[in-house]
């Protein structure tokens, strides 16, 4: 049989799109050989279809030779209403909570089974963790994650459970009785913790943004040094959420929607 097996049935988009999945938070750099390997695409297509995508801007070509996200992608990813509307909204609000605990406030949403973050505030003195803006986190074991599998429904829940538990620390939640317990406490409560659950020494509190319908938007949280007194921020986390949950109610429906 002529030709590459790989690349049977697979249409240009799918070829590119495998070439941008390739990059992540924790390999946001590629060689040629990795980009390659990465996407399941040979070595000649995954160099064509690289070059194309530098010559557009969506790829950067450094001079090292290997490749980057490029702005042109970046500004188009911005357009996304997630981080446009969410994010002009809650800025503000993340601001005062930065200004009130000097602490890493973020805001994450849903994305598939995992948490993406879509902003980060941190300081000098703010402690260093795992979080990244366009990163991925996983649910069970962070705070924002609780949050969103708390109201995201029974079939996020579901999928959390079907890939499994992963323990990132002794402290990590790996019982799906145990999750199901502490979700229901969000639920009623409307705040989860994670104390040291994703990483040693690390604490933090979220509480769920809602939307005009009622439906979880997004977790707002603050992540702090597992020594910190993490359910004293409880009052100002709750307030800084619930003031992009009131803004997002007020604010204006885009044209040609109605509340019918």
């Amino acid at each position: 049989m002529g030709g590459n097996t790989r690349e049977a049935g697979r249409s240009t988009a799918s070829r590119v799109l495998s070439l941008f999945a390739a990059f992540s938070s924790v390999c946001p750099v590629l060689g040629l050989t990795e980009l390659a390997r990465a996407s399941g695409l040979p070595m000649a297509t995954a160099h064509r279809l690289a070059g194309e995508l530098v010559a557009w801007g969506a790829l950067e070509r450094r001079e090292d030779g290997r490749y980057q996200i490029g702005l042109r992608l970046w500004h188009t990813g911005a357009l996304a209403p997630v981080h446009r509307d969410l994010r002009s909204v809650a800025l503000p609000y993340m601001g005062d909570l930065y200004e009130a605990t000097h602490e890493n406030v973020e805001i994450g949403v849903r994305d598939g089974s995992q948490v993406l973050c879509v902003e980060k505030m941190s300081g000098r003195h703010s402690i260093a963790n795992a979080t990244v803006v366009g990163g991925w986190l996983p649910a069970h074991a962070t705070a924002m994650g609780k949050v969103i599998l708390a109201f995201a429904g029974p079939d996020m829940v579901a999928d959390v459970l079907a890939n499994g538990l992963d323990r990132f620390t002794p402290h990590t939640i790996t019982y799906p009785e145990t999750l199901s317990h502490t979700l229901r406490q969000v639920r009623e409560n409307h705040i989860a913790f994670s104390l040291e659950e994703m990483t040693i020494g690390v604490a933090a509190v979220a509480a769920p943004v809602f939307g005009p319908d009622g439906d979880l938007v997004a977790a707002m949280g603050v992540v702090v040094r597992a020594t910190a007194n993490v359910r004293a921020l409880t009052a100002a986390v709750r307030t800084a959420a619930h003031g992009v949950t009131r803004q997002l109610s007020s604010a204006p429906l885009p044209p040609g929607e109605n509340m019918s």
